[in-house]
């Protein structure tokens, strides 16, 4: 497909943080939280982004909705470069985000419907009774009643939270929203509730997502392709379908093994994974996982440069002698 009908295009992204030290607090090294990320997004899809905690997923979807500004690279947004863009509104209504946790990302000394209005009061969208009949329309939309407008967020249960900050997300008619954890903060047994909401909405609404999780069991049900992430680099990519039932890279297939399977009979051999996570600050050289796992062909995996390899239709691996 062309670029042109790229929703959202990614290429070679990179987000360093500078690690200050001494006593002028100058910059004596960098925390490599993205480094190097190419990732593309059909409208209508949802690319589900996975890893564990601290590999970067979070510091890359903020970069899309600018809370976090790149180091290098280019994120196009509808053959737009954000970076460059002139109508810094109209970007601001056509990507929104919904946060991890929604006891903390919503103003409890504000009511529900001062939240959700907010953004529609601050784009000058219609007068106050139309705003208010617009709020409506979105809380019942996400499985609320109307008189939740009236009352505070502490009043809601956790995934009552979360449809409170999806409503506010969708209130300016966004066409992308990048899901940060959108469940990971909730009961188990709400989980399913607000990932089917997500999943209607998107037909709905024609909605394009960029999921963020650490769960590979969440991320099957809902992704058209998967992402998987590893210290601030992509391993490995390809449909959902493909990546879960052929997996190549050695961390996706640790990752896949802990998966619970619900059939009590069955049993997946578990790959545990030894050794600790790098650190972003001082990253090793050559293959991240091949170092942490100790691997035998750590050695040639310094002297040689990455590339991606495609292993079947649409599925790419970061080929690496210690992991494929």
């Amino acid at each position: 497909m062309t670029d042109e009908k790229k929703m959202l295009k990614i290429e070679d992204l990179r987000v360093h943080f500078p690690v200050r030290g001494g006593v002028f607090r100058r910059a004596v090294g960098a925390c490599k939280a993205v480094d190097g990320v190419s990732l593309s997004l059909e409208k209508g899809q949802t690319l589900g982004l996975v890893g564990e905690s601290g590999c970067g997923k979070s510091t890359l979807a903020k970069s899309v909705v600018k809370l976090v500004e790149p180091t290098s690279g280019s994120i196009r947004f509808k053959n737009k470069e954000i970076s460059e863009s002139e109508d810094e509104i109209n970007f601001r209504k056509s990507v929104q985000m919904v946060f991890q946790d929604p006891a903390e990302s919503l103003n409890s000394r504000m009511t529900v419907g001062s939240i959700i209005g907010e953004a529609l009061e601050v784009h000058k969208i219609g007068d106050k009774s139309e705003r208010f009949a617009r709020v409506e329309q979105l809380l019942e939309q996400v499985g609320l009643s109307k008189s939740a407008a009236k009352r505070y967020p502490f009043e809601f249960s956790g995934g009552q939270r979360q449809r409170i900050g999806i409503a506010r997300a969708l209130a300016l008619k966004p066409e992308l929203l990048v899901l940060d954890e959108p469940v990971s903060a909730l009961d188990v047994s709400v989980q399913s509730q607000v990932l089917n909401l997500l999943m209607d909405l998107q037909t709905e609404l024609q909605l394009t997502y960029l999921l963020i999780a650490h769960d590979l069991a969440v991320v099957k049900h809902v992704s058209d392709i998967i992402a998987v992430m590893y210290l601030g680099k992509i391993v490995e990519l390809g449909p959902a379908e493909e990546l879960y039932s052929n997996p190549i890279h050695a961390y996706t297939k640790a990752l896949i093994s802990a998966i619970p399977i619900p059939d009590p009979s069955r049993k997946r051999k578990k790959v545990i994974i030894p050794g600790e996570v790098p650190s972003p600050i001082n990253p090793p050289a050559g293959c991240a996982f091949g170092h942490r796992i100790n691997h035998p062909l750590y050695q040639d995996s310094i002297v040689g440069k990455f590339q991606f390899m495609a292993v079947g239709r649409d599925h790419w691996v970061l080929e690496c002698p210690c992991c494929v």
